[in-house]
């Protein structure tokens, strides 16, 4: 099973807000009385940056995917097996999670602020879900094993 994890959409308000006060120039231009050239130009540039600005909120980048045999983060294509670890981290950019490699100076960091509040425990989860099931690993129950069970 698959699963992606999309950016927050709130962080591109601002792509449509800059669209919106293009086309607002070009009203301003319009009522000053410039030649229609520039209000053309300004109606086109504005109305293309709103647009990009709504397709961009309708369908945020993708973060992560979340794959069977490996993690893709920001076109960061790791293996579950070369995973050794999934934490919270403080960095100088706010909490974010880290995927822990078998190389010691390859983490790869998810920022938390980049994911929709409801999002990021569920993530934490399912990573670390998923890398136990990669490795073969259960939660322990608590009861001890049968003597037949002889560790391998």
């Amino acid at each position: 099973m698959r699963t992606t994890y999309r950016m927050r959409p709130g962080r591109f308000v601002g792509i449509l807000a800059a669209g919106l006060i293009i086309l607002g120039l070009a009203a301003i231009v319009w009522a000053v009385g410039l030649p229609a050239a520039v209000v053309a130009v300004l109606l086109t540039l504005g109305g293309l940056v709103v647009l990009a600005g709504l397709w961009i909120l309708a369908r945020p980048p993708v973060l992560l995917k979340l794959g069977p045999d490996a993690v893709v983060v920001r076109g960061l294509r790791t293996d579950w097996t070369d995973i050794t670890e999934v934490g919270r981290i403080d960095t100088t950019q706010g909490e974010a999670i880290a995927l822990r490699t078998k190389q010691p100076d390859h983490s790869i960091l998810v920022p938390l602020r980049w994911l929709a509040p409801s999002r990021a425990e569920r993530l934490e989860t399912e990573l670390r879900e998923r890398l136990n099931q990669a490795n073969g690993y259960t939660i322990w129950d608590g009861t001890a094993a049968d003597d037949a069970d002889h560790a391998e």
